[in-house]
């Protein structure tokens, strides 16, 4: 049995899967601190110091009761909350990941393309007495030396 669990674990498809996984992990990790510690600030500044992993609604107080000047605050002091800033912040992690993904996908259809060549023209015909291989600009056999006329060329 651990056999065949090996041979199935080192078979390519389930490599480059867990290869993928953990790339994707760690892709998924920059692009949340690019959101958080990069985007986010600026277009909080811009919108006169919004902090956007502190914008949340205060649905129950939590022990000692709101308000509530962080999240963090919230949280500890047991408040149940609906963080609408976290969430916009993972919107746009989610839209950067699909747009990475898209532009990747959109290379890889393009190499794809450039190595589907469009098929070749023939460069040889059939004699039509001996069936050998000829050049396609042949008007005699050079096997059977039969005169080929326009019409089998």
């Amino acid at each position: 049995m651990f056999k065949e669990f090996k041979e199935f674990v080192m078979r390519g498809n389930v490599m480059d899967m867990a290869v993928g996984i953990v790339i994707g992990a760690a892709f998924g990790t920059i692009v949340k601190s690019l959101v958080a510690d990069v985007i986010m600030p600026p277009i909080g500044l811009f919108l006169g110091n919004i902090d956007f992993s502190n914008i949340f609604v205060t649905l129950k107080q939590g022990t000692p009761a709101g308000p509530y000047e962080t999240l963090a605050m919230a949280q500890e002091a047991g408040a149940v909350t609906m963080n609408w800033g976290v969430f916009i912040m993972t919107i746009i992690s989610f839209l950067i990941v699909a747009f990475a993904i898209f532009m990747m996908i959109k290379q890889v259809n393009r190499l794809k393309r450039e190595e589907e060549a469009p098929p070749e023209e023939p460069t040889t015909k059939e004699c039509p007495f001996c069936l050998n291989e000829i050049p396609i600009n042949a008007t005699r056999c050079g096997f059977c030396t039969s005169q080929l006329d326009a019409a089998a060329a």
